[in-house]
């Protein structure tokens, strides 16, 4: 079996069908961009500094036309209105196309060439002054009806291709914003995509950004990362790399995970920054962020929710989380399979204006990457995550020696899956189970002190069925695996 999540992005495969299509874009990405969507949201709350400014609003006026979404008839049908005041969603991305790719002979200017790297779904609640952050993973198996099951994150694709063709009243901003409708369950108000390559701009506009970082990131191959943990101040390139660094997290597992959690950092960081800086500071900062930013909002709009947002709280009025998930092998493709019920959960939390975890002990980046989040709960108390939280995470280590047995008599698949396995830092061996019977595939933990690392196996496999031996595999290893048939239909 190939590996799971870490997998280079010139190796990766995506959907069950459009083969054309996808043969297409799968030759576009073969020289993967380095678009992650995150930092829209500082378009809506960016200017709360700038009140009653008339250098502001002289800047609001020059930058009014800049947001290039106007045009857009099919975005704004699909949109849902909200009245003034009350809570509204907004669908943030990150897409991975810049004018170097546009121009190029792999990529062209197609927009259906191109995908979602990042997805964030946002709450603001102007009346409560209130922000939840929820990030969608891009690999998240959705069912686009004729377009086949697919990674959610080629909805901008279908949509442009569909525009492409001479469909009327549809874009890959449209399609996106009525798939993540749909999958989120809640009516979609707003829309933005960002252009990261402003972003270490707007960074190093207000001076860099502060963050306590869990633990070292470093991530020479793919983005240069190098950040140790700790709590510092990184400019715009750091920042960047931070948010783009998934590899850095490959001995922790699925490293969108632990990116999306940066990212959602790294918006609060660069928030608080704004909210704190002098008038001629923000004024350069919308201006890199109007060129950054493509969105319905207008300037009005912006100005309004500036004025709504007086007093804003990032401590304690700014939420996050990731929609919950498990990762599955399918057609020579990994994917994120959503946990309906605990998304479900989640996002009626979201709606109720509370907090997407109902403790920290559901976030599984904490420890690990981000800041944590604060907590509310339903009778309105809250609380603020700490920032320092270490490095250890309770939930999975990926370490250990894992024994592999073949339960369910398919030649090769115990080799196959401690070779998975030993890709992801286990040291692994496989062998013969007592029968070919095991319907389905048994994580066993020998000893309380490796459950941390059956956790870790099992979230490298994608299951959920870990349990304590009974005195069975005693010194045999500190995490065997009894494969069974339902490994072998994978």
């Amino acid at each position: 079996m190939p590996k799971r999540r870490n997998e280079t992005p010139q190796n990766r495969t995506s959907d069950y069908s459009r083969a054309e299509a996808m043969e297409r874009y799968s030759g576009a990405r073969r020289k993967r961009g380095r678009r992650k969507g995150l930092k829209v949201f500082l378009i809506v709350l960016g200017v709360v500094a700038v009140l009653a400014s008339t250098a502001a609003w002289a800047l609001m006026t020059r930058i009014s036309g800049s947001f290039g979404m106007a045009s857009d008839s099919a975005l704004h049908g699909t949109l849902t209105e909200a009245s003034s005041g009350d809570p509204f969603y907004m669908v943030l991305i990150g897409i991975d196309k810049d004018e170097y790719r546009s121009d190029s002979s792999e990529y062209g200017s197609a927009e259906s060439a191109y995908r979602t790297d990042s997805i964030l779904l946002a709450r603001v609640d102007p009346t409560e002054k209130q922000v939840t952050l929820v990030s969608i993973h891009r690999d998240t198996l959705v069912d686009f009806g004729t377009y086949g099951k697919q990674k959610i994150n080629s909805a901008y694709s279908i949509g442009a291709e569909r525009k492409e063709s001479g469909e009327q009243n549809v874009s890959g901003a449209s399609y996106t914003v009525e798939t993540i409708s749909k999958f989120a369950g809640v009516p979609i108000s707003h829309y933005a995509e960002i252009d990261l390559d402003q972003f270490i701009s707007v960074v190093d506009t207000i001076g860099g950004i502060e963050v306590n970082v869990p633990v070292d990131v470093y991530d020479p191959q793919y983005t240069g990362a190098d950040i140790k943990a700790g709590q510092q101040t990184l400019n715009g390139d750091q920042a960047l790399k931070l948010c783009r660094a998934r590899h850095a997290y490959d001995k922790y597992g699925d490293g969108d995970v632990y990116r999306a959690a940066n990212q959602r950092m790294v918006i609060g960081a660069i928030l608080r920054k704004i909210l704190a800086s002098d008038p001629a500071t923000i004024a350069s900062t919308v201006t890199t962020l109007a060129d950054s930013v493509s969105t319905d909002l207008s300037v009005a709009d912006i100005l309004s929710l500036a004025t709504q947002f007086q007093g804003f709280n990032i401590d304690t009025d700014m939420f996050s989380g990731m929609e919950p998930t498990n990762s599955k092998y399918v057609n020579d493709t990994w994917y994120e399979i959503c946990d309906t019920r605990a998304w479900q959960k989640m996002m009626t939390r979201v709606n109720q204006g509370l907090s997407p975890y109902e403790s920290e002990d559901e976030d599984t980046a904490l420890g690990i990457a981000g800041a944590g989040t604060a907590t509310k709960n339903s009778d309105g108390s809250a609380a603020a995550s700490p920032s320092d939280s270490g490095g250890e995470s309770a939930e999975t280590e990926y370490s250990g020696y894992v024994k592999v047995l073949n339960g369910a008599g398919v030649s090769g698949l115990a080799g196959r899956v401690a070779s998975t396995l030993s890709n992801h830092g286990f040291d692994t061996t496989a062998a013969t189970a007592d029968s070919f019977d095991y319907s389905s595939t048994r994580i066993i933990y020998v000893g309380d002190g490796n459950r941390a690392k059956a956790e870790a196996v099992a979230d490298t496999l994608g299951l959920s069925n870990v349990v304590a031996d009974d005195g069975t595999y005693a010194g045999e290893a500190d995490v065997i695996v009894v494969l069974g048939a339902d490994m072998a239909n994978n």
